[in-house]
């Protein structure tokens, strides 16, 4: 059955910390199936990770990206054994996206495993450690942030550029580490509330990325990718596709491109969405939800009674 009032959205990078996901394990054999699944698929034990950490290692983007994934299936698995009703439409945010591929049949689950994982591992060599940086940009308009970023970029042989537009009034900023401390220092002149460094060392989604688009292109160009059974609305365009060629494209442009989160999730209202499921860990896309649009229902499903009423409700 599918509600056409509800949009699933899925986490990416920041949403991991160690012990989560803990309740689920215990409450649905699904859960603990899924991850059982991923560490076969990896090759290493991914749930004493996400229990144990620590921290640091869970922060590395190449483990961070399939912990999440499989964090997200997990759900969506349990989500479907407890009869929860079909989404209308699903989007993910960065990392996200690839989570909603895989539950929207577009993707198989252990070929995602493995794909995000080397995406992870792209992303992170692209860029010398320490010579890319990113940094969240609160209380100012996204043209005055384009304008200032654009103006430093100009002016300088390096780069930085709005690269995640989460909601009005928090943008992240990405680019070479000096210009990103320019940038940050002209835009607090220019009126921002607070602009925050982020603890992450590669400036994801720039045009500094392009190398991790071109090895992720060749791992995509052998994978299966089918036409996706719930529409999935894509972080570059904040518009949905089912050819698979332009979905490999599309994750392949993602790497280098800004996510346009905000358009995404005005995108899914204009379709119908009333209520967002957030499926993965933590409350971050509900959080930033409300910002969007204030009229939106949410529900975070990481915890298991909150997985039973929203099935009981939405059903």
């Amino acid at each position: 059955m599918t509600n056409s009032s509800i949009a699933f959205v899925f986490p990416g990078q920041g949403s991991q910390a160690v012990g989560m996901m803990a309740a689920a394990f215990d409450h649905f054999a699904v859960v603990r199936q899924t991850f059982e699944e991923a560490s076969e698929v990896l090759g290493y034990d991914m749930w004493s990770l996400i229990q144990a950490g620590p921290q640091e290692s869970l922060n590395l983007t190449a483990n961070t990206q399939p912990v999440l994934l499989a964090s997200s299936v997990a759900l969506w698995r349990a989500w479907q054994a407890a009869g929860g009703a079909s989404p209308a439409v699903m989007a993910g945010h960065s990392l996200g996206e690839f989570s909603a591929l895989v539950c929207a049949g577009s993707l198989q689950y252990s070929d995602a495993l493995d794909l995000v994982r080397r995406r992870g591992e792209f992303m992170q060599t692209a860029v010398p450690v320490g010579h890319g940086a990113m940094a969240a940009v609160i209380g100012l308009a996204d043209a005055t942030i384009n304008t200032v970023c654009a103006d430093i970029s100009s002016g300088h042989d390096q780069l930085v550029v709005a690269v995640n537009f989460n909601s009005p009034g928090q943008v992240v900023i990405a680019g070479h580490s000096g210009a990103v401390d320019l940038a940050s220092a002209a835009l607090k002149e220019a009126g921002a509330k607070r602009v925050l460094p982020l603890p992450v060392s590669a400036p994801f989604h720039t045009p500094l990325m392009h190398p991790a688009g071109e090895k992720l292109a060749e791992v995509l160009s052998v994978i299966d990718v089918q036409a996706p059974s719930i529409p999935v609305v894509h972080n570059v365009n904040a518009m949905t596709e089912t050819d698979p060629q332009v979905v490999r494209a599309l994750l392949v442009e993602q790497i280098s491109s800004p996510v346009l989160w905000t358009a995404c999730v005005q995108s899914m209202v204009a379709q119908g969405s009333h209520t967002l499921v957030e499926c993965g860990p933590g409350k971050v896309l509900s959080g930033l939800a409300k910002r969007i649009d204030k009229t939106l229902a949410s529900y975070a499903i990481e915890q298991p009674d909150v997985l039973h009423e929203a099935v009981s409700e939405l059903s």
